[in-house]
């Protein structure tokens, strides 16, 4: 019998811990029934639940959980050297992995430990309007809002991952509710597609006491980008689920592209009028508090940057950084994007000392073998002493305007309409590339553009895998990359990990 529950699938004492031990007692002096008094409570709860996005929830999770599993398995990396000693994330570049690897458990169980929490507030959301002394209506709008969105993105973070999930839609207060069965892909659609409309009523934008917090912005953008990957799914209702993205990112009002592309990723502009959503972390330390990462040692090459050598630039997103050549409108330079993208050999790199007060051959050429080294950019911060500290405090952008833009003319490319692509496409490769406008009109010249754009906008932001499966190239991409274990019926998506089947009596 499955007799044993983790943590993430009850509530307990250390909610807004995050224990990762198992539930051995229940305290009789504290419940959830008994916690739900009023909206400050409320808010802690929602504090709590968003402490979950993106496995921030220690210094060293969201690089070492969320970025070996997203990004791995994309062609635009290969694997730095210090991987090797960590057999459990070279698995999932190499696409050998099992259902016991421990980072694609740790994932799973980071999103619906999200959830629970997220379960547990709606819950007392229930229970405080029940109670002597309700929230006021637009409190409770707002709350029960948010806690909306963040179920809807969690489920939506486990369903780009999984071809099936187990849809966790209510607080949990037995073992025989933990044990429940794979939805289908249809009806966890339906479910996610759901939350984010609840969370349309939310603002367009928040004070800035709230900066960080969900809106009907980010509501709107991910309803849209479930409504494009459901079209690509769902051949008989394309178009009207290319329609109804489309409507869903027309909604997005208030946001704009932000012209220093780099600055977005490197902790000098912050919340910007580009984020949609993004995960927040913080420089001060005061009363203990401790919001940092080591995403900046993570990246950094290990060679003269102090960082551990994880991940690299692989050739092909080189290439394509290179692709267009030197035709940006600030003169004889590529788009702009490659440099704020990567380190690599560039005459850009070689004036005015930008790799950290040196030119590129002098921190990053060893001299002695004339061995060249390329290093992503995002998310190192912006200057040399930050680089060298054991911690950061850079932000990670999850969703930026940009994004919806492309989504945006995608779905209308596939509605028949590049004429009314175009205009998108150019004018982010004119604020962000300082590029001319793109070349060709047809259908298949948009398609092959927007691909190229996703490319220079969004390498290292985890999105490529979800594009190439979406496209139906995921086969020949990995082909091309040199994957050679990649089976595209095993591994377009992760199997369900060891430790649920063990958990749940429904899964097999």
């Amino acid at each position: 019998m499955k007799k044993y529950i983790y943590i993430a699938s009850l509530f307990c004492a250390s909610l807004f811990a995050g224990c990762d031990d198992f539930l051995t007692l229940e305290s009789p002096d504290f419940s959830a029934d008994r916690f739900w008094r009023d909206s400050l409570d409320i808010e802690m709860g929602l504090s709590a639940a968003y402490g979950q996005l993106e496995n921030r929830t220690s210094t060293y999770d969201m690089a070492e959980i969320k970025f070996p599993v997203e990004a791995f398995r994309e062609d635009v990396m290969v694997t730095g050297a210090d991987v090797a000693n960590y057999p459990n994330w070279g698995e999932l570049a190499k696409f050998s992995y099992n259902n016991g690897n421990s980072q694609i458990k740790l994932y799973w169980m980071n999103n619906y430990n999200g959830i629970n929490y997220v379960n547990n507030v709606l819950f007392g959301i229930n229970k405080v309007q029940q109670s002597e002394h309700p929230m006021t209506k637009e409190t409770h709008d707002m709350l029960f809002g948010e806690a909306s969105f963040l179920r809807g993105y969690y489920h939506m973070k486990l369903i780009l991952n999984w071809e099936k999930i187990v849809i966790r839609d209510a607080y949990m207060t037995t073992e025989e509710q933990t044990h429940k069965a794979l939805s289908t892909r249809e009806d966890a659609w339906d479910f996610i597609i759901s939350e984010f409309k609840k969370a349309t009523a939310l603002p367009s934008v928040r004070k800035p006491e709230e900066v960080g917090r969900a809106t009907s912005a980010a509501a709107y953008a991910y309803l849209g980008w479930a409504y494009l990957t459901r079209a690509y799914e769902t051949p008989e209702k394309k178009n009207e689920y290319l329609d109804a993205a489309v409507k869903a990112f027309d909604e997005i009002k208030d946001y704009g592209l932000e012209k220093d592309f780099l600055s977005m990723f490197n902790g000098t502009n912050k919340n910007c009028k580009e984020s949609i959503f993004e995960v927040q972390f913080i420089e001060t330390t005061a009363d203990g508090t401790r919001h940092k990462h080591v995403l900046h040692k993570w990246i950094a090459s290990g060679y003269k940057l102090g960082g551990w050598d994880e991940i690299r630039p692989s050739e092909m997103i080189l290439n394509e950084l290179k692709k267009e050549g030197r035709i940006a409108t600030t003169g004889d330079f590529l788009d702009s994007r490659a440099y704020a993208t990567a380190f690599f050999a560039d005459p850009y790199f070689e004036t005015g000392k930008k790799v950290y007060n040196y030119n590129y051959s002098q921190i990053l050429v060893d001299k002695k073998t004339g061995t060249s080294y390329t290093c992503f950019r995002k998310y190192l911060p912006d200057n040399n002493t930050a680089l060298r500290n054991d911690l950061c405090s850079t932000n990670v952008p999850l969703m930026r305007y940009a994004n919806v833009m492309l989504m945006k003319a995608e779905a209308l490319n596939e509605l028949g309409h590049p004429e009314q692509a175009i205009p998108l496409i150019n004018e982010i490769r004119e604020v962000h590339g300082d590029m001319p406008a793109m070349v060709g009109t047809s259908q298949d010249d948009v398609r092959a553009q927007i691909e190229h754009e996703r490319l220079m906008e969004f390498s290292m932001e985890n999105l490529r895998w979800y594009d190439l499966r979406r496209w139906g190239k995921l086969d020949a991409a990995m082909k091309a990359a040199g994957r050679i274990n990649f089976n595209e019926e095993r591994n377009s998506f992760y199997p369900i990990p060891l430790m649920e089947v063990q958990a749940n009596n429904e899964i097999d």
